[in-house]
């Protein structure tokens, strides 16, 4: 009896195993409706951290200049209202992680957002990258009054002058607490006056924790 009962047993145990073994060998996947909350990341950011960076920042951003076009510094739009033309530079990432993927998402996302306001053109991408490209030149030396007007020069033959810089900036801070860490996320948007060298700087902050067991936030948060 005791033997026939360890065979049913050792049957039952063998099936499990196979069975939760074929279960981690599938992948599932499921699409999500624009109610759904994103995921959150486990061991980096993801959308739950950058989409409302991007959000804040770049409103806080298009709130400040609003009122402030300069005669000089736009210009005019479809409807005859003035406009501002913006080259953004991309995203320069000095964080404690590696942005991937990320990094181009975040630069469509504010494009996008500020492309939504009839006040201000983002010129195309492909110009100012063939354009930067050209002159040798980094976002940085951007800056400089002679580099400038030498990129200003190249985008104006091709039809397609800027009124503004805009640069995006990627940090973290981050602590430490065996094994388990916080880190703090900034994006800031720098928006440059070509003419008038008028700077508009908006930032945004987000905390993420990362805990190595589930009993971590309750620990270092009591929640």
């Amino acid at each position: 009896m005791f033997s026939k009962r360890l065979t049913v047993g050792l049957f039952v145990l063998a099936v499990l195993t196979i069975t939760i073994a074929g279960c981690r060998g599938k992948q599932h996947a499921h699409v999500l409706s624009n109610d759904d909350k994103d995921m959150v990341g486990s061991h980096t950011a993801g959308a739950e951290t950058w989409k409302p960076l991007v959000q804040q920042a770049t409103a806080q951003l298009m709130a400040q200049s609003a009122g402030t076009i300069h005669q000089a510094s736009h210009t005019t739009g479809p409807e005859g209202l003035p406009q501002r033309s913006i080259c953004f530079l991309g995203v320069q990432n000095l964080s404690g992680e590696e942005l991937g993927e990320s990094a181009e998402q975040i630069y469509e996302d504010i494009t996008t957002m500020i492309s939504q306001d009839p006040q201000f053109k983002v010129i195309s991408r492909t110009y100012v990258e063939a354009a930067m490209d050209q002159c040798r030149l980094t976002p940085q030396q951007l800056l400089l009054p002679e580099p400038q007007r030498q990129l200003l020069q190249t985008m104006e033959r091709v039809q397609q002058p800027f009124d503004y810089l805009l640069f995006a900036r990627v940090t973290s801070m981050s602590t430490n607490s065996n094994g388990d860490y916080q880190r703090d996320y900034k994006l800031t948007l720098e928006m440059i006056d070509i003419h008038t060298a008028q700077s508009f700087q908006t930032s945004a902050d987000l905390r993420k924790g990362y805990h190595k067991s589930f009993l971590g936030k309750l620990k270092h948060y009591n929640d």
